[in-house]
């Protein structure tokens, strides 16, 4: 018989979360950066190490809706582009999630697009629910806080994580990082969707037909 989470028990799970990971990481003295984005008018802190284009791209490791692990090195070969929310249950978060939803159907099959926030695995499924968000992978950074400290974009004594687009190219290589200055503002869709198709090493339809007649 399946058993149905009351809002006590959620809020338990919540808690025993939030706990277990800043007991992980409070050992780990992480580098603080404070002059990259701003709540409102006030810069905030982010926590872990920023990385640069051209860098390699931080392995990670995230969880699903069902709480089943999921690694950056999981898609290795492939062009992944990062969609990183500090929340889903706010405006442009929402929308943000949804755009890229939607660009889906537009892109290669060699591309995978993520949505990363903080938000708890129940609180995703819901949205995904709710707002038929079905194409791109939308994970959840609230237990190991690890793919927040290894790309510097966890929010010092807020636990969510910044506004940000990250791409990696098929080489595992961070091709392009925009850190949205303000974390109530939308990121630049169209630049980030230009990059992502420009670095696709899908076949295109015309190769595919000229390989056909050579045969």
């Amino acid at each position: 018989m399946m058993k149905i989470l009351t809002l006590p028990t959620i809020a338990l799970l919540s808690s025993v979360f939030a706990f277990s990971a800043a007991a992980e990481t409070s050992h780990v003295e992480l580098t603080e950066t404070t002059n990259l984005v701003m709540a409102g008018n006030k810069y905030v802190t982010l926590l872990g190490n920023q990385i640069k284009v051209g860098d390699k791209a931080p392995d990670f490791k995230v969880v699903t809706e069902s709480f089943s692990p999921v690694t950056l090195s999981e898609f290795k070969g492939k062009s992944v582009l990062i969609s990183v929310v500090p929340s889903l249950d706010t405006g442009v978060c929402s929308i943000q999630t949804k755009r890229f939803n939607d660009e889906v159907e537009n892109l290669p099959k060699d591309v995978v697009m993520l949505t990363i926030s903080n938000d708890l695995p129940f609180a995703q499924k819901r949205f995904c629910k709710t707002e038929k968000v079905d194409h791109i992978r939308v994970l959840s950074d609230s237990v190991w806080r690890d793919f927040g400290h290894n790309y510097g974009l966890l929010i010092k004594d807020m636990g969510l994580l910044t506004r940000a687009i990250i791409i990696i190219d098929t080489e595992g290589k961070l091709a392009y990082k925009e850190l949205v200055a303000n974390i109530s503002q939308h990121p630049d869709y169209e630049t980030a969707l230009t990059k992502l198709k420009s670095i696709s090493q899908a076949v295109k339809p015309a190769e595919l037909t000229t390989n056909a007649n050579s045969e």
